[in-house]
């Protein structure tokens, strides 16, 4: 799920980048340091949309370096238990598989797939229903649905099925 929040963070910046473009150096110090990082309490940072307010800085002693509190608008986000995502396969092994649906990784054990499909080894190990007519390898996109989830400081680990209605193989890489 996506939200649009706002947080905090104390900006440290260097005096070579005082002057006239300040507000731009500090603004986009900002983008590279959180676009793309995972706070367990907020999710995965996707964007940063806007600056709300740039407080006032403050010198640190025997550096030169002031820190700025800055407040700023952003886009996250954050799984939670019992959403359907549509996410696409990295990894398949005989103890199931594993794919990705933007930044979150999610694993979906051999024992949440349904009981008519097998695993196939070889050199394109997947997943394959009795009569061949659905195979679940890498690089295919499924529906699959949040089961379960563990939130780190810095990252967030799913647990997904696709043994349930309407879930399960959307895309299949071989017969495009």
């Amino acid at each position: 799920m996506f939200f649009h929040i706002v947080l905090e963070r104390n900006m440290q910046l260097h005096p070579r980048y005082f002057g006239r473009n300040l507000r731009e150096n500090l603004v986009s110090k900002l983008m590279k340091d959180v676009e793309g990082t995972c706070s367990g309490r907020h999710g995965f940072v996707v964007a940063v949309t806007g600056i709300e307010d740039i407080g006032k800085g403050l010198i640190r002693d025997g550096t030169g370096f002031v820190t700025f509190p800055v407040k700023y608008q952003c886009v996250v986000f954050r799984p939670f238990k019992g959403e359907i995502l549509e996410a696409v396969v990295t990894m398949v092994n005989k103890m199931g598989f594993f794919a990705e649906a933007g930044p979150v990784q999610i694993f979906v054990s051999n024992h949440l797939i349904p009981d008519d499909m097998e695993f196939q080894s070889g050199d394109m190990p997947n997943y394959t229903t009795s009569d061949g007519s659905v195979k679940i390898q890498k690089d295919s996109e499924v529906r699959l649905k949040i089961i379960g989830l563990r939130v780190d400081a810095t990252e967030i680990f799913c647990i997904g099925t696709i043994k349930d209605d309407f879930l399960g193989v959307i895309n299949d890489p071989t017969t495009v």
